[in-house]
């Protein structure tokens, strides 16, 4: 499987489905990776992006700590791969010879690399698949699976190319922003 590096080329929220998406852009590639996330992990990632310290410790302020006194460091992370419309991700760590991996969901995969200036990787794989949108109907998202990067196909696709997404993102009104402004 070959590994990309990406950053985070924004957040917004998917007026269909009034669900939040990360926006992965390969550094070396013309495409991008839609993830829809929840809103508490937006905020936290919209945190890392913007800087902001909190008064007290919020969660991936609190992991960090908690990898840092166990001498630990984030060695990066990765976006692997779309199992049954959820995204996978590993967190890829070491304390001094060791080397570990931990199962996690992209959207704290990010967060914590972006707390902790690791870098992000993404499947090539993934930049070459149509991702279908989640489509909430009358239940809540996401789905029970524990995962926030769960989509469910709709019939409507999320274009992986920046021209495309970048349209259809403009679209989106920016007072639909407002609960991620710090």
């Amino acid at each position: 499987m070959a590994m990309l590096e990406a950053k985070v080329d924004g957040l917004a929220l998917d007026m269909t489905t009034n669900t939040p998406v990360v926006v992965l852009a390969p550094i070396e590639a013309e495409k991008v990776l839609p993830i829809w996330i929840g809103h508490a992990e937006a905020w936290g990632i919209a945190m890392q992006l913007s800087g902001v310290k909190s008064k007290r410790p919020m969660t991936y302020d609190l992991l960090g700590r908690i990898i840092e006194a166990l001498q630990a460091r984030v060695d990066r992370v990765e976006v692997t791969e779309l199992k049954e419309q959820t995204f996978y991700a590993v967190i890829h760590m070491s304390r001094g010879e060791e080397t570990f991996t931990i199962d996690a969901r992209p959207s704290d995969s990010i967060a914590i690399a972006l707390k902790m200036g690791a870098p992000i990787l993404v499947n090539e794989d993934l930049l070459n698949l149509d991702i279908p949108e989640p489509d909430t109907g009358d239940e809540e998202y996401p789905k029970s699976s524990g995962s926030d990067e769960q989509s469910r196909p709709s019939g409507q696709q999320m274009p992986t190319d920046p021209e495309s997404l970048r349209e259809r993102l403009k679209r989106i009104n920016p007072e639909d922003f407002g609960k991620y402004s710090l």
